[in-house]
């Protein structure tokens, strides 16, 4: 049983879906010091790629929008996510709705910042939307984005 188990989970091809909130559209443009040179196309594409090689499909969202992020993760559960890669930008720490979503809709999140937020504001220290996830990379730049899709599957390969 347990080597048909492996053959199943090997063959099992995973859905993410990726969603970016507010000002990740910006990304390549905005503060590239501090959020590099990379735009968000090419850290999609990248990803696509990155998943196509582990027979992954990734999926994406981006929403400048609080309540599109929400539709978005309640959208997921009845579209065969397996997973989720959040980037929730400023909303990750004021959001208790989005905490709520996350909590409701019974998909693992990730979440995931391309800075190394615990080095800035004080603000940015606290995620509100942490506890609900299944963890968080913070501060290796688009890489983040890869180290999330392996942690994902790590989890759902696992389970």
């Amino acid at each position: 049983m347990a080597s048909f188990q492996r053959w199943y989970k090997q063959a099992m091809a995973w859905k993410l879906l990726v969603i970016n909130g507010p000002n990740l559209n910006l990304l390549g443009e905005r503060e590239p010091d501090l959020y590099g040179t990379a735009t968000l196309d090419e850290i999609v594409r990248d990803l696509v790629a990155y998943g196509a090689d582990r027979d992954i499909t990734v999926e994406h969202f981006q929403s400048n929008s609080e309540g599109d992020l929400i539709d978005e993760l309640h959208k997921a559960r009845g579209d065969s996510i397996d997973g989720i890669i959040l980037n929730a930008g400023g909303f990750t720490h004021d959001s208790i709705v989005l905490l709520d979503a996350i909590a409701a809709i019974g998909v693992p999140v990730v979440e995931i910042h391309v800075s190394k937020v615990h080095t800035r504001e004080d603000f940015r220290h606290t995620s509100r939307i942490a506890p609900a996830c299944l963890g968080v990379i913070a501060g290796f730049g688009p890489y983040g984005y890869r180290l999330a899709v392996d942690a994902l599957v790590d989890h759902l390969e696992t389970r």
